[in-house]
């Protein structure tokens, strides 16, 4: 089985013996970063629509769960035997419409097993096990989507989308560093909440916007002497980069 080759070769990998310089010094705490960022090079795969990239990405991420499967069995933690059953168990369990006698499913079965699970959680805060290592702007919307559950929530977008104006306002207003830094991220919270309201995943905008401004900028700056150039000629090679990509996705 591949799977049993990949569990193999990390065992040879991880030897304290014959095992590899690099790998048999690694802790969860050093590998923890490139699993996370080999789960957005997953995502960057999908965005791109290249299978063949995808294919290799998740290889890599499967890579992440052996590595830090192998570390915990090594210190008698757990194995990737464990890791495997715990998630075969998880979504027997969520979805008992399928695997039980549960007559109906869907979302809201789905959230009412979780939120079982979390109340045998000691930590009883509707917050509780949003994941640090988040990226912050999904990890806002995950603890915006919390509070909501119980209620802590504005009843349409106007709420949200005045809570912008306001924070714009307080962040205009202060001229310390420290105090702009506490405000600007009080407007990028109150960002992500409107994002919320619209149905719309923020990390997922921001990643549209940023493919937008490299695209963009990628053209003007093959544009003869552009660094010379004055901010209003760049200006207007922006808005003819601009108008270029909306016709060739129209």
């Amino acid at each position: 089985m591949p799977l049993e080759r990949l569990v193999e070769i990390m065992r040879r990998l991880r030897d304290p013996v014959s095992g590899c310089e690099w790998d048999t010094v690694q802790t969860f705490e050093t590998i923890a970063p490139y699993t996370i960022e080999e789960a957005y090079e997953v995502a960057d795969a999908i965005a791109r629509n290249d299978m063949d990239a995808l294919a290799d990405e998740l290889g890599d991420l499967q890579l992440q769960v052996v590595f830090h499967s192998r570390m915990a069995e090594e210190a008698g933690q757990f194995s990737l035997s464990d890791v495997i059953d715990r998630i075969c168990d998880k979504m027997e369990r969520r979805h008992p419409h399928i695997f039980g006698d549960a007559e109906h499913g869907g979302r809201h079965l789905w959230e009412k097993i979780k939120a079982d699970e979390r109340a045998a959680n000691p930590d009883k805060s509707a917050l509780a096990g949003v994941a640090l290592a988040l990226p912050a702007l999904e990890r806002a919307a995950k603890l915006q989507r919390r509070a909501a559950r119980v209620g802590f929530d504005w009843p349409d977008v106007a709420g949200p989308r005045a809570k912008i104006d306001e924070e714009l306002a307080e962040l205009d207003a202060e001229t310390e560093h420290p105090r702009m830094f506490e405000e600007l991220g009080d407007l990028l919270f109150a960002v992500v909440n409107l994002a919320r309201h619209l149905n719309i995943e923020p990390e997922a905008a921001l990643r549209d916007a940023n493919r937008k401004f490299e695209q963009r900028f990628r053209a003007i700056e093959q544009a003869p002497g552009f660094a010379d150039l004055s901010l209003e000629e760049k200006e207007e090679l922006w808005a003819a980069a601009k108008k270029a990509q909306a016709d060739s996705s129209a």
